[in-house]
């Protein structure tokens, strides 16, 4: 019964039912994640999915965020979806290792456009399809994850169909079928971390969750227990689960309250290291330094254990070029991601200089770091929480700044100040037309 609870829990919450916390925590995840949306909107990955525009005559129905172009409702979602996590900068559920934006804004935001919403409507279905695939991933992790499911995709493409279900209006009945035929297009192997194809994840998420809720708005059938069901989601693609989860305290507890932004462009197990290597290199000089050793959880040297990346992209995945550069740059943003970055002879000598330790015992939010010098003595520093954690927030000001960062080289200063205004009054807005307008690159090639 989980999957008709779930529906019928998503059914009744209205937006007046909605804490303001969580309304405000809401449009705070919205516009982070434009911001990284816009940021990487100029990728060459974008550029090669929007080739497919001509190849399959798509519409100009919708927009894409950070360029000039327009097309069909589907393939909207996906390049949206999947230039948010381009960067490895968006929002991330710290319990589950879930980024909940990225499948969902992309579809809200569409349907949102095509259909003259308002932004209320868009805000109301934003808070509820993330709650509920944060709290279908609550009830997959871990086991779902370390079979090599990327959470975010396999579990976001419900969330997706979740916020598309609301804003066409679906019956109790279609919106189970939309589940169920968003759970069978349930997908994402973490082998590919690393590649374009990782963030192409979260942007099919909310295609084929947007696509699932079209077709059951057509009452396209499908199993009216796919999260339940013996050869269900749940009991097919994660051994170890607890489906008491999906439903546990709905709305007494909100999971997207749990929603962390990142100061950071890379996967959030790193960010204790990148605080740590940071503040040593505050301290002594690179010419100085032995080797750090950095004492971590062993999942953090399994998701990053590149030891010679040979992308910007790998470098994401690699405590060592990571560690690298936040020692020597005082920074993890996008500019030491670069293809040039990882092949930097300054990063490349210090990153030999990065001595990750694995240790049990150590939490995944904590890292134990100590440099040793060439003189013999020893600096220690430990991270409890990383800057960006739950503990350790980003304010609304480290969150202009890196909005700031990522948009002004596309849509320009003024713009980007607009747009801020709007995305947090967006629940004031009739329709979405100015702010997505806002939206729109200089031209349609922007040269970073």
């Amino acid at each position: 019964m989980e999957t008709k609870t779930l529906v019928q829990n998503i059914m009744k919450t209205k937006m007046s039912g909605i804490p303001e916390e969580v309304k405000l925590h809401g449009k705070r995840s919205l516009f982070n994640w434009m911001g990284v949306a816009i940021g990487a909107s100029q990728h060459p990955s974008v550029d090669m999915v929007l080739g497919l525009k001509e190849d399959i005559n798509s519409a100009e129905q919708v927009s894409i965020f950070g360029r000039t172009e327009k097309v069909d409702l589907l393939l909207g979602s996906l390049i949206n979806g999947m230039s948010s996590h381009i960067f490895d900068y968006d929002d991330t559920h710290l319990d589950t290792i879930h980024h909940p934006s990225g499948p969902v804004a992309p579809v809200v935001l569409a349907l949102a456009e095509k259909f003259n919403l308002t932004g209320e409507q868009v805000l109301h279905a934003f808070i509820l399809g993330c709650e509920a695939e944060l709290r279908i991933a609550n009830a997959v992790y871990p086991s779902h994850y370390h079979l090599g499911y990327h959470i975010t995709s396999s579990t976001g493409v419900f969330g997706a169909a979740v916020a598309a279900d609301i804003l066409l209006e679906l019956g109790e009945e279609q919106m189970i079928w939309a589940l169920g035929i968003a759970g069978t297009q349930s997908f994402g192997l973490r082998e590919m971390f690393g590649t374009m194809t990782k963030p192409f994840h979260p942007g099919k998420a909310a295609q084929n969750g947007l696509m699932a809720a079209l077709l059951a708005k057509k009452n396209f059938t499908s199993s009216t227990e796919v999260l339940e069901a013996k050869r269900g989601f749940a009991n097919v693609l994660a051994p170890e689960h607890d489906l008491s989860k999906v439903n546990v305290n709905w709305g007494g507890q909100w999971e997207l309250l749990k929603n962390a932004f990142k100061p950071y462009a890379c996967g959030i197990v790193l960010h204790p290291s990148i605080d740590a290597c940071i503040a040593l290199g505050k301290q002594m000089k690179a010419g100085d330094v032995e080797r750090i050793e950095l004492t971590v959880n062993p999942y953090v040297l399994e998701l990053t254990g590149k030891p010679t990346p040979p992308t910007g992209l790998a470098g994401k995945f690699s405590i060592y070029h990571t560690g690298a550069v936040a020692f020597l740059e005082g920074d993890a943003a996008e500019a030491q991601y670069t293809d040039g970055k990882v092949i930097d002879p300054a990063v490349v000598e210090f990153r030999s200089k990065i001595s990750p330790k694995v240790d049990a015992s150590v939490k995944e939010e904590e890292v134990y770091a100590t440099a040793f010098l060439k003189d013999g003595s020893t600096v220690e520093h430990v991270v409890k929480h990383a800057t960006g954690s739950i503990e350790n927030p980003m304010t609304d000001e480290d969150l202009a700044r890196k909005f700031n960062n990522l948009t002004h080289p596309i849509i320009g200063a003024e713009q980007a100040n607009k747009l801020r205004t709007a995305m947090y009054a967006i629940d004031e807005k009739r329709d979405l037309s100015e702010l997505i307008e806002l939206t729109k690159a200089y031209s349609e090639k922007v040269i970073n």
